[in-house]
């Protein structure tokens, strides 16, 4: 099967390419580079260019008319940013979407799988969501993924294109061979910090330890980007059956469990030599709970289901560290 990745050259996205080559997919990168890297993209057939660029999408089409599906990684991510610039991040995620799906319709692509996000939930008590669950997106970033969901099932509704979402939160870890990574050499998440406090040799600060979970910390639901990268795969191979018969639909993936800062700060301390110390300090402005997904869904129609650990995935993300810098010249 040959594949569209819109976002190709970027963290989720290059790795799914990795992906489908390692399953006998051919992946056709389609990326700005405004975050994307072009290092990503060695030895894989590679435009450059915006997703809303239609004369562009018809010469990709042109070029390799036996695309049979797209996957559509390419957004704008940082939640901080989109809350001080609302109107770029609807312009890039929300508008090109909107652009990026009529080229395809012009093209006659008829199948794409929406890389999505688990922010759009609002929590549960037990801090699961289901496909179910009522949605409540807290930030900019996060409706836009909840509008460009709803504006797909109004298309798909009608439209010759079928549309698959899928939805999940904190993806950790580098591809296993070390192809590609997060580009970001200072992640905002809360493994990015640890790995700064261990490089550093200064304590980790818990900020919050009085939440209702399991043991007092925020909990998180951290999924390695190779099973999420396997699940974009999975859903590319069973996107009849994962669709039940519908036009557009939603699968959650991740853990089922979620691990909270705590268990993050042990699982760490059990991978590298030296532990890092930890300080426990007041929730800040903002802070929340958190949430885990339920990913039974993806388990019975994708037949998927994570592979990785989280130690699995705080040992790649540190190899990733130690090559990073030279792998991004």
């Amino acid at each position: 099967m040959k594949v569209l990745i819109s976002g190709g050259a970027g963290y989720i996205g290059s790795t799914v390419a990795s992906a489908c080559l390692e399953a006998g997919h051919t992946p056709v990168i389609l990326d700005s580079l405004v975050t994307g890297r072009r290092e990503f993209t060695e030895g894989r057939e590679f435009y450059q260019g915006d997703i809303a660029d239609g004369a562009l999408v018809d010469r990709i089409f042109a070029e390799h008319p036996e695309i049979e599906a797209v996957v559509h990684c390419a957004a704008l991510i940082v939640v901080p940013d989109s809350v001080a610039d609302p109107v770029g991040y609807y312009r890039a995620n929300v508008a090109k979407s909107l652009d990026f799906v009529g080229h395809l319709l012009r093209n006659g692509c008829e199948k794409m799988i929406f890389s999505s996000s688990a922010s759009i939930y609002q929590a549960s008590e037990d801090f699961s969501v289901d496909e179910h669950a009522g949605l409540d997106p807290q930030s900019p970033y996060a409706r836009t993924k909840a509008v460009c969901e709803g504006m797909f099932a109004d298309i798909a509704a009608t439209q010759p294109i079928r549309i698959l979402s899928l939805r999940y939160f904190n993806p950790i870890g580098a591809d296993p061979e070390l192809r590609t990574g997060l580009q970001v050499r200072h992640p905002s998440h809360a493994l990015g910090k640890l790995i700064e406090a261990h490089e550093a040799g200064r304590s980790f600060m818990i900020t919050g330890t009085h939440w209702p979970t399991r043991d007092g910390s925020g909990i998180r639901d951290y999924i390695h980007v190779w099973d999420l990268a396997a699940a974009h795969v999975a859903a590319l191979e069973n996107f009849d059956q994962a669709l039940e018969g519908g036009r557009a639909s939603a699968i959650n993936l991740g853990t089922g469990t979620g691990t909270t800062v705590r268990e993050l700060v042990e699982a760490f301390n059990g991978v590298v030599d030296e532990p890092v110390a930890v300080v426990e300090t007041e929730t800040r402005p903002g802070d929340v709970a958190g949430a885990y997904t339920r990913s039974d869904r993806a388990e019975r129609l994708l037949r998927w289901k994570p592979e990785h650990s989280i130690a699995d995935g705080i040992r790649d993300s540190l190899r990733w560290a130690e090559v990073r810098d030279a792998r991004l010249s």
